[in-house]
């Protein structure tokens, strides 16, 4: 597997969590989003498409404009 991966960005998160961004290029051309959030030593991990990461964003970003 030659799938490439590009850091996009990393965010320090409450309660010592982080999350990670990164771009995922995958062999067969197809492009993702991957979402990584480490808690420790727990590690979840998320590919989203286009479409996917705009609605969270979209929804994140209303979220937090009500806080």
């Amino acid at each position: 597997m030659t799938d490439r991966l590009t850091s996009l960005t990393e965010i320090e998160l409450p309660y010592r969590r982080k999350a990670i961004l990164k771009r995922v290029d995958f062999d067969s051309g197809m492009s993702m989003v991957r979402l990584i959030i480490r808690e420790g030593t727990r590690i979840t991990q998320i590919d989203l498409d286009a479409e996917t990461a705009t609605e969270i964003a979209d929804a994140l970003t209303a979220a937090a404009r009500d806080l």
